[in-house]
């Protein structure tokens, strides 16, 4: 991808570096507080939640995913984590992140952007740092900014993965 260094040639309905870096922030507060209810209507009606087993890839569906979700199974998936019967999940783990270093690479119709993501989790008297690169696509709809698509590439990704009973 070309990174854009100007941000004076995007589009007036492109959200700005700033707008996005706000709502990704916001996005974070509600994982963090587990307001999945709240996090499922941030996202466009085709977006997509992927975490991948590879590093580099472009193509998601004709790879092995952690998580590959379209509409119906982030619905699915939040049910289950707020139901009490996801293993995983039962207790809820305690999460704290940060996302940072915010990298604009794209005006698309949208801005695709590049961050770093550090999740410190406490379940089961245990602290867990996961870090990540995260790449996401957001766009301005009649209501608001929307994630269009939403990569979580773990620095471990192609390792063996404890249970996440949570979104990254």
């Amino acid at each position: 991808m070309t990174i854009m260094m100007d941000p004076g040639i995007a589009s007036i309905d492109v959200p700005t570096l700033a707008e996005a870096t706000a709502f990704i922030w916001a996005e974070a507060d509600m994982l963090d507080r587990l307001d999945y209810k709240q996090w499922l209507p941030l996202w466009t009606e085709n977006g997509r939640y992927i975490i991948p087993t590879e590093r580099g890839i472009d193509d998601y569906d004709d790879r092995l995913n952690i998580v590959n979700d379209n509409a119906e199974m982030r619905a699915a998936r939040v049910k289950r984590l707020l139901s009490g019967f996801s293993m995983s999940s039962a207790p809820p783990a305690r999460t704290v992140r940060t996302v940072s270093r915010f990298v604009q690479l794209a005006d698309d119709g949208g801005l695709t952007l590049r961050a770093a993501q550090i999740v410190a989790e406490y379940k089961y008297e245990r602290m867990r740092i996961l870090a990540a690169d995260v790449a996401y696509r957001i766009v301005r709809e009649d209501d608001g900014l929307k994630i269009d698509r939403k990569v979580v590439t773990l620095v471990n990704c192609d390792d063996y993965q404890h249970g996440i009973g949570y979104l990254l």
